[in-house]
């Protein structure tokens, strides 16, 4: 039995509100005879997708939920996983199949303190990989950008050109030596995902691209560059720096540039990568993740592989233990310069190990890719009822037969009135024309309405 907590990033570091459907992915790693604890019931219609995708018995799982806490139901809240009444649910099961001597693992999607505190209330800190070193807050350290910097220093790991700053001066100073060498800076939050934490700065307005991991865009106009940057660092130094709370990594932008990851898994005695991938940006936003990733020149294979196991060392020498993703950009001459490391079960972790290598088994001939995207903003999907439903109408649902199709990777949560769905997507596919002809497809049935209405 592994009991698998289905949190995110404590609110003492960001502070996020409502995330039932996108932490019920750690449905997809629970297999027979698993306790999952979550935030409220799971949605019936995804639990039953996702096991019989997985072929796991929904009857044999053990689910258990946490009080609402300050959240109330919409995102486990870490007081909540050391209260009387979750910990009454969890032993009564754990008495009901061998008693905490049955428990393999404890796994949780954020490497939170409070999973320390629960597992130590029930006897489990042995199970619960680098227990330790998170009680003591270690989570935030290895997800710390800036940290990373130091990390990848110390590790002799290539970074772009950059440094992390602590007050607007500081910052402004760096901006503009940076600017010297490059048309454009990524300024990035110490904790935020997807690009979202990002913002580029950019004094050559050709390089205002949608094709960067940067949310956020502010162009520097006008003569006075320097006064620009001090004026950019008054109004956006709270934001960046998370109300004074965190220092702030600065980044050369390099266009042109492929975002690509190399995720490890690190245990006590051995670090084993265990998939690399693909980022795709549009509109400045996250739209697509592919793997396996297969188009690498050997070179640059191995300076992923070599860099990332060099990184890894050194967040386990940290303490850290569990999953580790090492993001990386490819320049345009070959070079592979490290950006981030998530010490985390990241938002990749189910698209590679459940879905690629668990459902699809995507490198057995013949090879599959699967992608996973966003919903396109102008897509109109009204209730996941419809969604599905639509996958069977058009024969798209995975096809265990062919190995193709497209697998919902999490519960689609009805929108408010008026409004469209919003979840992700994975398309299993042989080839890039049978990936358009699945994506083109549902793009003609649910951007129609949209294109109507233009």
């Amino acid at each position: 039995m592994r009991i698998i907590i289905a949190n995110h990033i404590d609110p003492a570091i960001r502070n996020r509100t409502d995330l039932w459907a996108w932490t019920q992915r750690a449905l997809w790693g629970a297999r027979n005879g698993d306790l999952v604890v979550l935030c409220a019931p799971p949605d019936s219609h995804f639990l039953r997708y996702a096991t019989a995708l997985t072929d796991t018995d929904p009857g044999r799982l053990h689910l258990a939920w946490a009080p609402p806490g300050q959240h109330g139901g919409r995102l486990l809240d870490p007081q909540m996983l050391t209260h009387p009444d979750l910990l009454d649910q969890v032993r009564s099961v754990l008495a009901e199949h061998g008693g905490a001597q049955a428990v393999q693992e404890v796994w949780a999607l954020w490497p939170s303190a409070s999973v320390a505190r629960f597992a130590m209330s029930l006897g489990l800190g042995e199970k619960l990989p680098g227990a330790g070193f998170l009680a003591q807050g270690g989570g935030e350290l290895v997800n710390n950008k800036a940290t990373f910097r130091m990390l990848a220093a110390a590790a002799g790991v290539p970074v772009a050109a950059g440094t992390v700053v602590r007050d607007p001066g500081e910052a402004a100073t760096a901006t503009r030596q940076l600017l010297n060498d490059a048309a454009a800076v990524v300024v990035k939050q110490a904790h935020n995902g997807a690009g979202v934490g990002n913002e580029l700065l950019v004094a050559d307005p050709s390089l205002a691209t949608g094709h960067a991991g940067a949310r956020h865009l502010h162009q520097l106009g006008g003569a006075d560059l320097t006064g620009g940057i001090t004026a950019y660092w008054s109004d956006r130094w709270t934001w960046a720096s998370a109300d004074g709370r965190f220092p702030v990594v600065l980044e050369e932008f390099i266009p042109d540039a492929r975002t690509v990851y190399c995720e490890q898994h690190l245990t006590d005695t051995r670090i084993q990568p265990t998939e690399m991938g693909e980022l795709r940006y549009t509109d400045r936003r996250l739209s697509h993740e592919s793997v396996p990733l297969r188009d690498l020149t050997p070179n640059v294979e191995k300076q992923l592989l070599d860099g990332s196991a060099r990184l890894a060392r050194a967040y386990r020498d940290t303490g850290y233990r569990g999953r580790l993703s090492t993001d990386a950009i490819v320049t345009p001459d070959g070079q592979v310069l490290y950006t981030e490391v998530n010490a985390q079960v990241t938002g990749s972790w189910h698209i590679y190990e459940v879905f690629a290598h668990h459902i699809v088994h995507a490198n057995a001939a013949p090879e599959r890719t699967v992608t996973e995207s966003h919903v396109p903003a102008h897509w109109t999907v009204p209730d996941g009822t419809t969604f599905h439903r639509t996958l069977t109408e058009l024969g798209l649902g995975y096809d265990p037969a062919t190995r193709t199709g497209v697998i919902v990777s999490m519960p689609i949560v009805d929108p408010p009135s008026g409004g469209a769905a919003q979840f992700t997507l994975s398309t299993v596919y042989d080839t890039p024309a049978g990936h358009a002809a699945i994506w083109n497809a549902l793009e003609t049935r649910f951007a129609a309405p949209c294109r109507a209405a233009a």
